[in-house]
């Protein structure tokens, strides 16, 4: 997965917008973040904003594409997916979970509504 595969994928979810900040872009929602892209040690990573339970089943389910951002934001939820070894179906659906995340309510249920219904699914753990 590359970076502008993660960047259509943020800005694919209803009213997501790319903005910036700390010299990096990022995608929100009604001005929240629930996305970023960053590069570390010439590699670009992006990263979910999860709760501790989500990021706990993608990081069980996918330990090379999913890791808890180091030290406090780490602790809060905060994920981040080695594009290098991304799978776009595990991302997408880790999108999706921090967008549910970080939507207002009003916007979740519009996009839950029965004609626009699609939840997001559950990690499942790769085959080794």
């Amino acid at each position: 997965m590359t970076a502008s595969d993660f960047r259509r994928m943020a800005l694919s979810m209803p009213q997501a917008t790319e903005g910036a900040h700390m010299d990096h872009p990022d995608f929100r929602v009604k001005g929240r973040i629930f996305a970023t892209l960053f590069t570390r040690d010439d590699l670009t990573w992006g990263m979910v904003k999860l709760t501790l339970d989500q990021q706990r089943q993608f990081v069980d389910a996918d330990p090379d594409i999913f890791q808890p951002v180091k030290g406090g934001w780490g602790r809060q939820g905060c994920t981040q997916v080695c594009l290098r070894a991304a799978d776009k179906a595990a991302v997408r659906s880790a999108m999706l979970t921090a967008w549910l995340n970080t939507a207002p309510k009003s916007l979740v249920e519009e996009r839950d509504s029965p004609t626009q219904k699609r939840k997001p699914t559950a990690p499942r753990k790769r085959a080794t």
